[in-house]
């Protein structure tokens, strides 16, 4: 799925390439010429213009002035951004600290309506605790080095979490059970989530299932990944943070969730996973 995923990222580089050539030949330039008036290689030209190197906004600025374009610099230098910020590593998104990223998503829940959530790894955000959310993120701010603002992280992530109980918005969260046993912070702080996941499940506007494991799975685990809406899905790696808006892309997307929410339970029989997890912490 990941493989596939980054063509949404190389789709948008694509376009952009595809430009900056249409503004060159419309110029009237060769990729020779259009080199020698940016005081470039031949061979830099030819890989911008066939996506292989992505340009700077410097190199863009450049390519317009050679090419006598400058009015579209800022369009283009706008697209570029759009590219680069389909794919966001962990380092650069969490280099001002955890709350600046976790506040840079509230707009999007905010204008989401219907939200589709699938975890192999963490309970959703969204339904977490304020101990569990505590206990992932001092994880993640030791395992990276990050800047110590764990606790104003953890109230930016407590806030968004009001979308849940605003507005006309429907939420379809999927977890693997292993998610259940994963241990985060402990057994006091498990069983406290685990409770709260039973009381989320009572809510008119979610829907609450567990992927139960079997050996008997014709479809595996995946990578976790959010769908807002069908316009876009955001999944998270190991590496970084991956933002899909090509629409091939998010039907595929949502025809996974759709393929793992029918392996889930729910009701009953997903409290009694639930239940079995947290009598199993003793």
């Amino acid at each position: 799925m990941a493989v596939s995923a980054s063509s949404s990222a190389q789709q948008a580089r694509q376009v952009l390439a595809k430009r900056l050539e249409d503004i060159c030949r419309d110029a009237g330039l060769t990729g020779a010429d259009l080199a020698e008036r940016c005081g470039w290689s031949r061979s830099k030209s030819s890989r911008i213009m066939n996506a292989r190197t992505p340009p700077s906004a410097d190199d863009i600025r450049a390519w317009c002035e050679a090419c006598g374009a400058e009015d579209q610099t800022e369009d283009l230098i706008a697209s570029l951004r759009t590219a680069e910020g389909m794919w966001v590593g962990w380092r650069r998104m969490e280099r001002a600290g955890l709350k600046q990223a976790q506040e840079a998503r509230l707009p999007l829940y905010q204008r989401t309506r219907r939200f589709r959530s699938y975890s192999s790894w963490l309970v959703p955000g969204m339904i977490q605790t304020q101990p569990y959310t505590t206990a992932a993120l001092q994880a993640i701010q030791r395992r990276r080095g990050l800047v110590d603002d764990v606790a104003e992280a953890v109230a930016a992530r407590m806030e968004r979490q009001r979308v849940l109980y605003e507005g006309d918005r429907r939420f379809a969260f999927l977890v693997e059970e292993s998610v259940l046993r994963a241990g985060i912070g402990g057994a006091e702080v498990m069983s406290g989530q685990l409770g709260h996941l039973i009381s989320i499940a009572s809510l008119p506007n979610v829907s609450l299932g567990v992927v139960p494991m079997t050996p008997h799975r014709e479809r595996w685990p995946a990578e976790g990944f959010w769908i807002y809406d069908s316009a876009q899905v955001n999944v998270e790696l190991i590496s970084g943070y991956l933002t899909i808006t090509q629409p091939s892309e998010v039907v595929m997307y949502a025809d996974t969730f759709a393929e793992l929410a029918a392996l889930a339970v729910y009701g009953a029989p997903a409290r009694v996973l639930i239940t079995s997890a947290m009598d199993a912490l003793g």
